[in-house]
């Protein structure tokens, strides 16, 4: 009956958290408030009672929760889209880092009270922003590709070194030594990023090479491999945050079969690993001692958004050639979130003195500015003047091996805006050893004529040898985005 119970309470906040989702996103606010609220719902002063003060295991499951948002980010995350945007993403990840909790470290010294050693911590834990909350929000918004580029790979990356800061900082009572921390930080950065791009692309290069007996199989092997590498950089001193999204990056790009539905599996364990993170950081909070600490909050919260952050952008982007409302948009887009709660468990796991406190005024800034910022970066947006890119669709194709047969069987879905509506078979010159076998028309399917001509909403199964499959994708999106005389304006696919 207990595990029934559980199992009850279980799937009903999971039900409420998906619904939940639904009404944060007509908000244009993160979901984490939402579970968060319902953390402090059924904590120790909501009807339940549930009294859960064990900050061991919040911080082992948190810090898990983390690795599998960091997974799920990299896998969904565009390299075409983001590259651009690394060079100046690991400039604000690192140097914009270090500005940013000096500024506020000395704000917090000087207007707060605080001691150095807690105004260092509560600086360095609310130095980066939150994967979780910029994915959910910023995908949403029709920003230059470089620009959501930008604060993506940032929120990817810059995990890594706050960590290293924070644990450095818990550990020692007295002032570290600053040569051996930039040392350390430098070698668990570089290792762990060579650790997960070896560990990603052997895992991809095994996987295209073994035909699993079924589908499913593949998102498990891709997300397993991911978390792997954050074991494996851990193990080695190493960075395993940096390595499990560097990893998740490679094998999200990899053309593996069945990508897809990998990306729709490790989404749904990120929406799960966010609603238990969460939640459970709701629960871990106490609503008694979260008022007393409003003041302090509002004050370091704003010295962070109004200084900290967009000097950190302005110095750090320096020769990138980002615009004046570029930088802005992004100075504002700084959000926080599940990670620097995560992060302020540290401390109190480690009995730094005045770390509940800490805690406190870290819970206070999330929630407030994430209230604050969230629902403005719409109207952020058309005050810095940012519009998307006018780019044409990317096709949707998803791939099954025929290991046996040496061949991969392509599944091409036709958007609405491709240029692919109104081209006939033949014009598609696709590369000897590729052929269209299948055409899915208004839920029925036929064999199609040379001269059949595509509609939007298609879908096409192109059966391809294994050394063509790459050109024949190529030959699919350029025809795709400039028609059938996509050769004459120099569109190639890549």
């Amino acid at each position: 009956m207990h595990l029934d119970i559980w199992l009850l309470l279980g799937s009903a906040l999971v039900l409420c958290a998906i619904v939940a989702v639904r009404l944060s996103h007509k908000a244009g606010l993160p979901t984490l408030l939402a579970y968060m609220g319902l953390g402090l719902f059924i904590g120790e002063s909501g009807p339940l009672h549930i009294n859960f003060d064990n900050v061991e295991l919040a911080e082992t499951l948190g810090l898990a929760a983390l690795v599998l948002i960091l997974a799920e980010g990299g896998v969904t995350t565009s390299w075409r889209h983001v590259r651009p945007a690394v060079p100046a993403a690991l400039s604000v990840s690192t140097i914009g880092t270090l500005i940013s909790i000096v500024v506020v470290a000395l704000a917090a010294m000087w207007l707060v009270g605080l001691d150095w050693q807690p105004a260092f911590l509560l600086a360095a834990v609310l130095a980066p922003t939150d994967a979780a909350a910029v994915f959910s929000v910023l995908r949403r918004l029709p920003l230059p590709s470089r620009l959501s580029g930008l604060l993506e790979a940032e929120s990817g990356f810059n995990d890594a070194p706050v960590v290293i800061i924070v644990v450095t900082l818990s550990a020692h009572a007295g002032a570290p030594n600053i040569a051996e921390l930039l040392g350390v930080m430098v070698y668990e950065l570089v290792a762990g990023g060579i650790l997960g791009i070896a560990i990603g692309w052997l895992g991809a290069q095994g996987l295209r090479r073994i035909a699993l007996p079924a589908s499913g199989l593949y998102p498990i092997a891709v997300l397993s491999l991911a978390i792997g590498s954050y074991g494996a950089a851990t193990l080695l001193h190493a960075s395993g945050f940096l390595a499990v999204y560097v990893s998740a990056v490679v094998l999200g790009n990899a053309r593996l079969p069945h990508r897809p539905a990998t990306r729709g599996f490790a989404e749904g364990v990120g929406w799960l690993a966010q609603i238990g993170l969460f939640v459970m950081l709701g629960l871990l909070a106490s609503p008694s001692e979260l008022p007393g600490q409003i003041v302090p909050a509002l004050v370091i919260g704003f010295v962070l958004l109004l200084i900290a952050r967009p000097l950190s952008v302005w110095l750090s982007t320096i020769g990138f050639k980002f615009s004046w409302g570029e930088k802005m948009f992004a100075s504002w887009a700084g959000l926080r979130g599940a990670v620097p709660i995560v992060l302020a468990t540290i401390p109190m796991v480690e009995h730094v003195e005045g770390a509940d406190r800490l805690f406190s005024i870290v819970f206070n800034i999330v929630v407030l500015f994430t209230l604050l910022q969230g629902p403005t970066l719409p109207l952020a947006a058309r005050l810095c003047r940012l519009k998307g890119d006018e780019q044409a669709r990317e096709l949707d194709v998803e791939a099954a091996p025929l290991e046996e047969l040496h061949a991969d069987l392509l599944e091409v879905r036709i958007p609405a805006d491709s240029m692919l509506s109104g081209v006939e078979i033949f014009e598609l010159r696709l590369p000897p050893g590729a052929s269209v076998t299948l055409v899915v028309r208004n839920g029925s399917s036929f064999v199609p004529e040379p001269t059949t001509p595509l509609q939007a909403g298609d879908t096409l199964l192109v059966v391809t040898t294994t050394a063509v499959r790459d050109a024949t994708e190529r030959r699919l999106r350029a025809v795709s985005r400039k028609g059938r005389l996509a050769g004459w304006f120099g569109e190639t696919g890549t």
